[in-house]
């Protein structure tokens, strides 16, 4: 986040003791503001605190409306105000290096049944529907841009004659307020879904007392984030990992390649920070390590040991991942809804809690286009494959359904409940998967288990994610990557060092780390401070 400042009494002190310069955006040299550490919700905050002062200022009566961005605040005010509006916000543009634009209204036809009116851009303010002021923000490298998208958009709500104002697109709630009614004071967390936590540091902002609550879109529960890791070139981790080699089953239960350490979780926490501010607490499990870089002492992060989560320490050390998954449950002070990270798993751009769970409660899974076979499990099988084999035979047993797809590389929403549920269930199966040191063939994969398991009780729902699937080992590795850090597309994106072979690692490390810095470039709150 970047640094508290002080208040400020007009809106020209949001631009002052701040550095500012030139960058490269939309094929224009524009100027931009620098923030010590910017994310999409503080550019939120800021947007909207610098519009509310140049409105209050001109002695216009406005109010927070529930709009279905996450990263761009709303306001509403009378029609009849439209010009005092456009002037202040132009002449604030003008000399601050900003933008008032005219945005075509987004209206929202498949979810309301309403239909859109025919509307045209405009490029006179007289009786625009809406304008969007916006300035670009970015970081201290200029590396992070944050443009019109996170804009500020004010909307003029047209007198109905009877009482009320009507918006001039949908919103969350309802388009309609009473004209006459009392201006009151809301959290701003109720309108931007970049904020369903406590968040104390966004303003409380005036709105109307119909937009006052929640409504039923709003996820109101706590959500953590859980992360297993492991440093493989640990020399202490080696020697007690040596100590309980055991002759593999599968060439890949053995695999190095699983066990590098390319610092993958310094980004995927940069990645979460930046675009899930909304997570409560962050739980690393991981065997007597610590990442070099992480600051272990740091608010919202808690280092879980090995031994201070299995029930059964007769089963440690372990060295798989299966039997780690047996355990998530167990984590003290853990949410009932958490998001399971790999490491190598990403936020690509700002989310929602909605994408992982229903706002009743109920999670989310991604099935994958990929299909098992349904020959019984062997030793042929891949770890992976064999333990989806056994995780069907469970819900085949449970519930007299067959299952046959994977679960994409996408964080995987579970819930703390049907973990415990599941231990109890399938005591046998779970009791001996998490003695597997190693990966075994008897193992179930708990958490495609859960998927199905929490579907299948009605607890889970499908659900969609644009997501993205890199290989280190593709042949186009590097056009994918390069796409992606273009477009910044992606919801949630995986990098797996699947398929990559042994001369090829290194180049394909320092590709991945190369993209990884430029996309996400700014430090979490969990990184040590640089020494300088």
């Amino acid at each position: 986040m970047a640094k508290a400042r002080k208040e400020v009494t007009e809106p020209y002190g949001f631009f002052t003791d701040l550095d500012s310069g030139h960058v490269l955006h939309g094929g224009e040299i524009r100027p931009a503001y620098a923030l010590g550490a910017p994310t999409p919700l503080e550019v939120w905050r800021r947007n909207l605190e610098i519009v509310t002062a140049i409105l209050t200022a001109a002695g216009v009566d406005f109010f927070a409306v529930p709009g279905f961005s996450l990263t761009r605040p709303v306001l509403g005010a009378a029609a009849a105000d439209r010009q005092r509006v456009c002037t202040a916000l132009a002449m604030l543009c003008e000399s601050t290096g900003g933008r008032l634009s005219v945005p075509e209204p987004a209206f929202r036809e498949s979810e309301l049944g309403l239909n859109k009116p025919e509307w045209a851009r405009r490029t006179d303010m007289g009786d625009v529907p809406l304008v969007r002021a916006s300035w670009l923000w970015t970081d201290s490298g200029r590396d992070l841009v944050f443009g019109s998208d996170y804009g500020c958009d004010v909307e003029f709500w047209t007198d109905t004659g009877d009482g009320r104002l009507l918006a001039p697109r949908h919103n969350r709630i309802s388009p309609v307020v009473r004209q006459g009614g009392a201006r009151v004071s809301a959290p701003g967390r109720l309108f931007t879904a970049l904020a369903t936590g406590a968040h104390a540091d966004l303003p409380t902002v005036p709105t109307r007392a119909e937009f006052a609550r929640p409504g039923p879109d709003h996820v109101g529960f706590p959500v953590d984030v859980v992360y297993t890791w492991v440093d493989g070139a640990d020399h202490a981790w080696l020697r007690r990992r040596a100590e309980a080699e055991q002759s593999p089953y599968h060439a890949e239960s053995a695999n190095d390649a699983r066990y590098i350490d390319r610092e993958e979780l310094r980004f995927s926490l940069r990645s979460l920070h930046l675009n899930a501010p909304w997570v409560r607490h962050v739980y690393l499990i991981t065997d007597s390590q610590r990442p070099h870089w992480l600051d272990a002492d740091a608010p919202g992060l808690t280092v879980v040991d090995h031994r201070d989560l299995f029930d059964d320490l007769d089963a440690l050390p372990t060295f798989n991942s299966h039997a780690i998954e047996t355990q998530l449950h167990r984590i003290e002070g853990l949410s009932e809804h958490f998001l399971y990270f790999n490491d190598d798993m990403f936020v690509g751009r700002p989310v929602g809690p909605q994408l992982f769970f229903e706002p009743n409660g109920l999670a989310r899974f991604f099935p994958a286009q990929t299909f098992i076979d349904m020959d019984p499990v062997s030793r042929a099988d891949s770890p992976p494959n064999a333990a989806f084999k056994n995780d069907r035979a469970l819900i085949e047993r449970a519930f007299g359904r067959t299952v046959s797809r994977m679960m994409k590389h996408v964080p995987y929403p579970l819930q703390r409940s049907v973990l415990a549920e599941m231990e109890k269930e399938f005591d046998e199966e779970m009791s001996r998967t998490a003695k597997s040191a190693f990966r075994n063939v008897t193992d179930v994969s708990t958490v495609t288990l859960q998927h199905y398991y929490a579907h299948l009780s009605g607890r889970a729902v499908s659900g969609h994610a644009q997501d993205a699937y890199v290989e280190l080992g593709m042949p186009d590795v590097a056009e994918r990557l390069e796409l992606l850090l273009e477009r910044r597309d992606r919801e949630t994106f995986c990098i797996n060092d699947a398929g990559l072979p042994p001369e090829l690692v290194e180049e394909r490390s320092d590709m991945m780390l190369r993209f990884l810095e430029a996309y996400f470039p700014v430090a979490s709150p969990w990184e040590k401070a640089l020494a300088l």
